[in-house]
């Protein structure tokens, strides 16, 4: 065999092995990888992460997933008693490894931007230091492009985008001063890495969360920064979407036949993700894993796929129902 034809041979291999990966897996490779042989979830036991939207979901899935395995947690979230449930579920899963003081209920409003500092403060206050921020808050939405009102498009910003990057800001600052090498960890969405029908808003506020976060990481390669993106998953997410209207919400619960991912499932992911201070990953049920390296590393077929799939069909896959 000649060198062209080996060269040749290595390729199509190469393709075929990924494509059959990008079909099976719930994730990306590199996390799958990691997962087998990275760092173990076990390797956080001890530091501080503080979580916050951790009253449900992915957040109080992730709060569960690292109490397992001994981390302090922060989890804070506008619903207080559901936070005290969260925190006595952590406890009871952790099997002894963590004790009342060392999980920290916060009663908080991301959109409360004034009294973020106040609430950083009494984090430190409370354990002396903290290791990983987890900006798991946010809302998603479900409206048609052309209907969608400013003010909306204003709100889902401030709570997705804005009230973000100024908590991590402060802890930006504050791991600096500290001197030390600090986490800062996103839940951003597939969303935010190819655009998906009737979210417009939505779309525009994960694509600003990767700008935001990959200058974070450009500009300081000396911090670890974690960009984590769910498909479809089981929670409570889509009956609190934002629709076209101000202070309207989409209402409708996701159905247990769709083809979504768990909230364990997604959070054992995540905290895989934070174990091994992973840049960007993704994870969904398929097709959402070959849509997205399709997608990426070959752009001109999602022009094609979604010139060729009606809207019904893109929402069907995007709903995954």
């Amino acid at each position: 065999m000649g060198f062209f034809a080996f060269v040749g041979v290595v390729t199509f291999f190469y393709y075929l092995i990924n494509g059959i990966l990008w079909c099976a897996l719930d994730s990306d490779i590199e996390l799958f990888i990691r997962s087998l042989v990275g760092k173990r979830i076990s390797s956080l036991s001890g530091t501080v992460v503080w979580i916050t939207g951790a009253s449900s979901g992915i957040g109080k899935a992730l709060a569960l997933e690292l109490a397992k395995h001994g981390v302090k947690l922060v989890v804070s979230a506008r619903r207080g008693a559901e936070l005290e449930k969260v925190k006595r579920e952590c406890l009871t899963v952790s099997g002894g490894k963590l004790q009342p003081i060392d999980i920290l209920v916060m009663q908080m409003d991301m959109l409360e931007i004034s009294r973020h500092q106040q609430f950083f403060d009494h984090v430190l206050q409370h354990f002396g230091r903290l290791d990983i921020l987890v900006n798991n808050a946010g809302r998603s939405q479900r409206a048609n492009w052309e209907d969608i009102a400013i003010k909306v498009d204003q709100d889902l910003f401030q709570l997705d985008v804005f009230s973000v990057v100024n908590l991590s800001r402060i802890a930006v600052r504050y791991f600096k001063g500290a001197n030390v090498r600090g986490h800062i960890a996103v839940t951003s969405s597939t969303a935010g890495l190819i655009p998906v029908p009737n979210s417009a808003s939505y779309t525009g506020a994960k694509y600003s969360i990767h700008g935001y976060f990959g200058a974070l990481q450009t500009e300081n390669p000396g911090m670890d920064v974690t960009i984590f993106c769910p498909g479809p998953t089981f929670s409570e997410f889509l009956q609190e979407a934002f629709t076209e209207s101000e202070g309207k919400k989409y209402g409708i619960a996701v159905r247990p036949t769709d083809k979504r991912m768990t909230a364990e499932r997604c959070g054992k992911l995540f905290a895989i993700a934070l174990a091994n201070k992973l840049h960007i990953n993704w994870v969904g049920r398929f097709p959402i894993s070959l849509l997205l390296y399709l997608s990426l590393y070959f752009p001109n077929i999602r022009v094609l796929i979604t010139k060729y799939l009606n809207i019904s069909k893109l929402q069907k896959i995007r709903d995954s129902n």
